[in-house]
């Protein structure tokens, strides 16, 4: 979510506190947490909804006697798992106002462009595995493919992480 969206919420005592000298920054600084929380859970929610189909998948298995996919699938439902509850858990990932290192913005602007692509990636991941539920091919390779983009998402949110670690001046 754009961080400057949240101007549309803003009350009138706001607006007076933003003439205050260095709260207007505090307010921005506090939106784009905000933001960075909501593109997280945006994330994470996409992808716990991709359960939803692994589960369908994994219950054609069952209904169909083949057993030997189901604890493939089980893995990666516990990928998408770990991978969702981190995304979402992580600390938001900037110092505030009255910390002592301050934000390079233009980083905080890259990290912002690279949760915009990881939206997109969680997008992709989710849509990929409603794809699979009509797909041919073995759950085997189902699993084996999906297993393998939930690896690359997790790669990417690593990335983020590195990103981060230069704005606390490390």
């Amino acid at each position: 979510m754009d961080p400057s969206r949240h101007a549309d919420n803003r009350g009138f005592i706001e607006s007076i506190l933003r003439k205050i000298p260095g709260f207007k920054g505090y307010l921005e600084k506090d939106y784009r947490r905000e933001s960075d929380q909501l593109a997280r859970n945006y994330i994470s929610d996409k992808l716990q909804s991709s359960k939803t189909d692994l589960d369908k998948i994994m219950r054609q298995q069952l209904n169909n006697g083949l057993l030997n996919a189901l604890p493939e699938g089980e893995r990666l439902k516990a990928k998408i798992d770990k991978v969702s509850s981190r995304i979402k858990g992580d600390v938001q990932g900037y110092s505030g106002f009255f910390d002592f290192v301050k934000v390079d913005e233009n980083l905080l602007d890259d990290v912002y462009e690279h949760d915009i692509a990881l939206a997109g990636e969680a997008e992709n991941f989710a849509d990929g595995m409603a794809m699979m539920v009509t797909k041919g091919g073995t759950a085997e390779q189902v699993f084996s493919e999906m297993i393998d983009a939930i690896d690359a998402l997790e790669a990417e949110y690593n990335k983020r992480g590195e990103m981060l670690e230069g704005l606390d001046g490390s």
